[in-house]
């Protein structure tokens, strides 16, 4: 009898743009101060990727880490998507082709997909069914944004969330159901679209010169309403996920939510109770980097030796849409 084949996350890697942009440079821009911006979201710093790199390059350095940590052969790599809402390209080609052109993966499948903030939970749901199917045994995994290029630095809500970067990871088949990708879950309601949207450029507002007079071109957000929406969702969905799964969060090694305001991830981590020491915490340094928040996260876990062969994460992800997810699962990494 043939025996069943799971998916696991093999390698982790990032690429972390070199460009560091304080609380204190955005306030030389825009009407803010350091006081104002930390005490709402934590966040001290940011990246921003430099002018002639595009959110591939990003995601394409990433990828080169997570490939090494594989150890794997390029050709053994059977697909490659990537997350993001920052697409070198309005339409086409889709970033995961220039990324896997650059990385020279030919004649392979390679797409795009936007879920926003929860992108890589998508991209571990989409993995974990590929191969389980049979269908591919390696699959190349990239949360990719270069978000500083469709912020409004005229908009002080917004303009002070975000960052740069890229996570990738290599996905592949396992028959050890202990070091597997557990479980995913995704969910979406498009009925507050209107919460966090990039509403021109697209085909509801083209391109035109009115469209970039009034800046539709850069994300819009309403803060305090997604601020409530997302540590409500994002809390009823790891309870949910747990116990779907009959695992306590004292089987959990580290609770790996995305990066987008301290006051949300205290939030749910202080409701599911969780000790500070096993929640992830980049969004100091980082910002929000939408698709890349959670791989790059856990490669900050990794490289810091905390996250070993064996730990067990659990990923949570809330984003525009609305989308969301959850994760559970076994690293599959060599430690560093």
């Amino acid at each position: 009898m043939e025996k069943p084949i799971y998916a696991t996350l093999s390698s982790i890697g990032a690429y972390i743009p070199s460009k560091v942009v304080t609380n204190d440079d955005l306030s030389k821009i825009v009407e803010t101060n350091d006081e104002w911006i930390t005490k709402r979201t934590g966040i001290k710093e940011r990246r921003f990727a430099a002018e002639n790199e595009a959110t591939s390059d990003l995601a394409t350095n990433a990828a080169k880490v997570a490939i090494e940590r594989a150890k794997i052969d390029i050709d053994k790599i059977d697909a490659v998507i990537v997350a993001t809402i920052s697409p070198d390209f309005l339409c086409m080609p889709s970033t995961a082709c220039v990324v896997a052109n650059n990385l020279g993966i030919i004649n392979k499948p390679a797409f795009d997909i936007a879920a926003a903030c929860s992108g890589f939970i998508y991209l571990l749901s989409l993995a974990k069914a590929l191969i389980e199917s049979k269908t591919y045994r390696n699959i190349l995994i990239i949360g990719a944004e270069k978000l500083s290029s469709i912020l409004d630095v005229q908009d002080r809500s917004t303009c002070v969330l975000f960052g740069d970067g890229a996570g990738a990871a290599i996905i592949s088949a396992t028959e050890d159901k202990n070091l597997s990708i557990l479980d995913v879950q995704c969910a979406s309601n498009g009925q507050y679209q209107d919460l966090l949207m990039t509403p021109g450029c697209g085909s509801r507002n083209p391109a035109n010169i009115e469209v970039i007079n009034e800046r539709l071109q850069f994300m819009k957000m309403k803060g305090n309403e997604v601020f409530k929406i997302a540590v409500k969702t994002l809390t009823k969905d790891v309870i949910e996920i747990l116990k779907k799964n009959h695992l306590s969060k004292d089987e959990i090694d580290f609770f790996i939510p995305h990066q987008a305001n301290f006051r949300i991830i205290s939030a749910v981590g202080e409701t599911l109770g969780f000790s500070s020491e096993k929640v992830a915490l980049t969004v100091q340094k980082y910002g929000n980097t939408s698709a890349a928040s959670i791989p790059m996260a856990i490669n900050d876990l990794y490289e810091s030796g905390k996250i070993k062969q064996g730990s067990r994460l659990l990923l949570d992800a809330f984003g525009g849409g609305l989308t969301w997810g959850s994760a559970i699962l076994t690293f599959n990494g060599k430690s560093v």
